[in-house]
């Protein structure tokens, strides 16, 4: 099943304060990436790089190497298409307008399901699952 992650999940992933969501986060993400099942945005990728170098603290050159691993799973880049398809559905009242970003990112990705803590579990935007990985964490 092909996998859209939210930056929130791969902050955790590298997050040792957070040792059971980081299991959790690495676990899922590295069988994804593996399987060749894991997607992710640019603006997931831009996001990390700040909340792990600013949140984290890790070394900006250590956060560049780990978003250059991220970047080998598929990246959807956030079209002028994609991003007046966030308004719209932002627009609708869905979600924040970050959040429809993501929701259009991974639908335009083919995702099935998208893993992240930031929104509703088991809302079903167009068929894509919302699942919080870290419920049971």
């Amino acid at each position: 099943m092909r996998a859209f992650f939210d930056t929130n999940v791969l902050v955790y992933r590298v997050d040792s304060r957070e040792p059971d969501k980081r299991e959790v986060a690495k676990r899922l993400f590295d069988q994804a990436l593996a399987a060749g099942l894991a997607v992710l945005s640019t603006q997931t990728l831009q996001e990390f790089y700040n909340a792990a170098t600013r949140k984290l603290g890790i070394p900006l050159a250590i956060a560049r190497i780990l978003a250059g691993e991220y970047s080998h799973a598929p990246v959807v880049t956030l079209s002028p298409t994609l991003i007046l398809a966030a308004m719209d559905r932002h627009a609708a009242g869905q979600f924040s307008f970050r959040d429809a970003l993501i929701v259009e990112a991974a639908l335009a990705g083919g995702a099935e399901v998208l893993y992240t803590e930031d929104m509703q579990d088991g809302q079903t935007p167009d068929g894509l699952t919302i699942r919080n990985p870290f419920l049971n964490a």
